[in-house]
């Protein structure tokens, strides 16, 4: 249901700006959405040309590493990711957890 959510605030904000072709929406590997299902529900509640790009998240452990976390399981609204130097589990996300509208087409009229 969270999918729901999310889709429904970018798809009000987009409508704020015309009437839309097409949106491209950023979705970060450690997302409480996973990219794939964010597109999906997109899909399913217009009939917009939908983008999703999908990014590498960035962590930092305790060990010193800053770099991509290893994602050890990824589910809905959850994530498992360790440190790759160290294998600490659940080092501080930088970035990665983000969905962001980033790009609107609109049609011409």
């Amino acid at each position: 249901m969270h999918e729901q959510i999310f889709a429904k605030q970018i798809i009000d904000e987009a409508s704020k700006h015309g009437k839309v072709e097409g949106i491209t929406v950023s979705v970060g590997d450690l997302a409480h959405v996973p990219a794939d299902d964010m597109r999906n529900i997109l899909v399913s509640m217009t009939d917009w040309n939908i983008s999703i790009l999908n990014y590498k998240a960035t962590v930092e452990c305790d060990c010193g590493e800053i770099g991509e976390p290893k994602i050890v399981e990824k589910g809905h609204d959850h994530n498992v990711f360790k440190c790759r130097s160290c294998g600490k589990l659940m080092p501080k996300i930088l970035s990665g957890e983000e969905i962001a509208l980033v790009d609107i087409t609109l049609k011409d009229e």
